[in-house]
């Protein structure tokens, strides 16, 4: 491993300690509903708003869980916003070749909330997170896109907030919730489970099949083949993933050959420092539907966090992939505007 990425992992490390020492107690807190969202008509709240404005067609993205210090939501302060504007400068360098970059400033809920044994309260700080989402995502719709092509983009929390978007926004037969879905390229909800459930609920949730289909999510969450419980997927759960390798849904094996680029990025910047093609295969796990990830040492990747389980590489889903998923972010785009010109 280069200093770089040593330095990249040490703070991944320093960031795990941060939420060891701030996730002693487990039981929920009385969290308070919030009554009102972030004001989006003000510039502040938005980290993006039309980044890479050359690009003709706009991803709206949602930042992962960043805050390590806040017991349930987020409060906007500078750190809180400089962690938030490290983590979306890593993650926008997928998107910005192909699309101009909205992603809005949010309380999200605090890494604390994953430890609760309470799941009803937890549900009730991401409930909080969603509300800003939303309305971030209504004023973006009504001010902001002037009806271009749409991805929706989100890791981890932010994945999951891409979800409830899609619940709230893309399902029924009102104009424009047909709107909407005619307008999807697809959704990048990387980090979180999809699953059987949640299409049932919400059948606008729809699983991609291939590297070029649109109006589709592409999900999933890597391991090393150990793992049996976590956050992402508790046991029980079988996750409906995509292979971002050989684009396929199955368990069948693609070799690090196929792998484009794994990188290591500038923990603030976002720059890309390196960049090693063909390091690592994957294949889904037939059981978990998982994504595991061949031929690594979790030495090199630890879980970082005290909330993952030891073989989980959920901080790297997306550095593992980079290049490919960056790749099929045009892909996607192109195949989508080559049907809508039919």
């Amino acid at each position: 491993m280069n200093k770089k990425a040593k330095a990249v992992l040490l703070s991944l490390i320093l960031m795990a300690t941060m939420f060891f020492q701030s996730a002693i107690r487990v039981e929920a807190v009385n969290i308070l509903p919030f009554t009102s969202a972030l004001d989006y008509s003000r510039s502040e709240n938005w980290l993006y708003d039309g980044a890479y404005p050359e690009n003709g067609v706009d991803v709206f993205m949602v930042a992962p869980s960043v805050d390590t210090k806040s017991e349930v939501n987020s409060t906007m302060t500078d750190g809180y916003k400089r962690a938030f504007r490290n983590a979306m400068n890593q993650q926008q360098a997928i998107y910005a070749k192909t699309a101009r970059i909205y992603a809005p400033y949010y309380r999200q809920a605090a890494l604390n909330v994953y430890s609760f044994t309470d799941l009803a309260a937890r549900e009730k700080a991401m409930q909080n997170a969603y509300i800003d989402v939303s309305a971030a995502f209504k004023y973006y719709l009504e001010h902001k896109n002037n009806g271009r092509p749409l991805i929706l983009a989100g890791f981890s929390q932010g994945a999951d907030m891409c979800y409830r978007i899609l619940q709230e926004y893309y399902g029924g037969d009102g104009d424009r919730a047909v709107s909407l879905r005619e307008n999807l390229i697809a959704v990048y909800a990387i980090g979180w489970d999809m699953t059987e459930e949640m299409i049932a609920e919400c059948p606008q949730i729809v699983p991609a099949q291939n590297e070029t289909d649109t109006g589709v999510v592409i999900s999933f969450d890597c391991e090393d083949g150990t793992v049996t419980d976590s956050v992402i997927t508790p046991a029980g759960t079988k996750a409906l993933s995509i292979n971002p390798l050989n684009w396929k849904t199955d368990s069948s094996k693609a070799s690090k050959s196929l792998n484009k680029g794994s990188v290591t990025q500038d923990s603030k910047t976002g720059a890309i420092t390196s960049v090693e093609t063909g390091k690592y295969g994957a294949y889904i796990d037939p059981e978990r539907g998982t994504l595991i990830v061949t031929g690594i040492d979790t030495n090199e990747y630890p879980a970082g966090l005290a909330i993952f389980p030891t073989g989980s590489l959920h901080l790297y889903d997306n550095f593992l992939f980079f290049v490919n998923l960056q790749d099929n972010v045009q892909k996607r785009t192109d195949s989508f505007l080559m049907r809508k010109r039919k």
